[in-house]
């Protein structure tokens, strides 16, 4: 099975770029190295019996290709090679479209990469599997061929994917989503969602415990809470409603006070119902769960800092029922707060300073 992996580009960047990783059917390439070899056949000899795996042979086969063949420097400055351009490679099973860069100013600018865009379509014409890792979900959505399908991106992609492609049906919390004819069509979210999109294709077309041998061998986990967990809140502030900018900036220093909707209200000098129709129209929420969005925010920042009980941290942002702040933690973070402060409490070791939380 062939698998390319595309990555427009330089990582990153502007230049396509594909990494093409057939599932082997021949004889190894050759071009890997000793070592990684050595991880292959140690991984294969711990599962060989419940997945069929046999030392010495290559599951895969990757190659990197591009819009051209030769070396593409990435954003981070390293320089990755193609070995042969998109033209060369007339059939494929699996292409994986690598993470791209948006412009400097944060807007995804589309049609950069028409002959990529039409090579991915003609590859998934003829059978291969569609797979997008990150940011680059927006190019993959170019090709159409996620219309209609549900589909992940990176978090921070979620206003501008909807924009663009609202025919999509979008999942942004999900970091692995599989859908399409199938099962063609496989979008990763945010950057380390790409080890389940790697862990799942070795399970899909190599067996389930090689997956989960790979995934121990290499210190590696399923994001079985999806994205949500990892959201930053990061509010619409780019509008021109300089009354709604005001009470945005109050609210961000004094969230726990009691009733911080009507305060801002007050603040504003508009009425009830212009503000929240003037505060929805500019930042996409209501005022309330605009208030309910900062005060999780505040929150994880002190479980992930401070050992704080949750019920101070409840009251701290101003919730004085904890069972209410644990249902509202649960239904934006996607974990408990207990359960949050396990997975991101920063790790008792020397040296690091633990300010609290303000």
């Amino acid at each position: 099975m062939a698998v390319h992996f595309c990555q427009p580009g330089p990582s990153y960047s502007d230049d396509p770029l594909v990494q093409d990783a057939h599932q082997h059917r021949g004889h190894p390439r050759g071009d890997g190295l000793a070592g990684q070899r050595a991880v292959r056949d140690h991984v294969a000899s711990l599962v060989s019996s419940e997945d069929g795996v046999k030392p010495g042979r290559e599951p895969f086969d990757v190659e990197i290709v591009g819009e051209t063949a030769g070396p593409i420097e990435s954003a981070a400055g390293l320089s990755v090679v193609a070995r042969r351009s998109i033209a060369e490679v007339a059939t494929t099973d699996v292409v994986i479209v690598s993470p791209m860069a948006f412009a400097e100013d944060g807007v995804w600018t589309p049609g950069r990469h028409p002959r990529l865009v039409a090579w991915i379509r003609e590859m998934h014409a003829s059978g291969a599997t569609v797979c997008s890792a990150c940011t680059s979900g927006m190019l993959t959505a170019e090709t159409g061929l996620l219309d209609g399908h549900e589909a992940t991106v990176h978090w921070v992609a979620d206003a501008t994917f909807r924009a663009r492609h609202p025919s999509v049906r979008l999942r942004p919390h999900e970091a692995l989503v599989v859908s399409g004819e199938r099962g063609r069509l496989v979008t990763s979210g945010a950057a380390t969602a790409w080890h389940d999109l790697i862990l799942y294709l070795v399970a899909r077309h190599v067996g389930p415990a090689t997956a989960q041998a790979v995934a121990r061998f290499h210190l590696l986990q399923w994001h079985r809470d999806g994205q949500a967990p990892f959201n930053v809140f990061d509010p619409a502030t780019g509008h021109c409603d300089a009354a709604i900018l005001d009470a945005q900036r109050w609210v961000a220093e004094s969230y726990a006070v009691a009733g911080p909707v009507a305060e801002m209200q007050r603040l504003s000098g508009l009425a009830p119902r212009t503000f929240k129709r003037r505060f929805k129209a500019a930042t996409g929420l209501t005022p309330i769960q605009y208030v309910q969005h900062i005060r999780v925010e505040r929150a994880k920042r002190q479980l992930e800092t401070t050992a704080e009980p949750v019920e101070e941290i409840s009251w701290a942002v101003g919730y004085e029922d904890p069972a209410a702040f644990r249902r509202l933690f649960k239904r934006l973070a996607g974990l408990t707060p207990g359960e949050y402060r396990r997975r991101f409490h920063l790790p008792d070791l020397p040296y690091l300073s633990r300010r609290r939380a303000q």
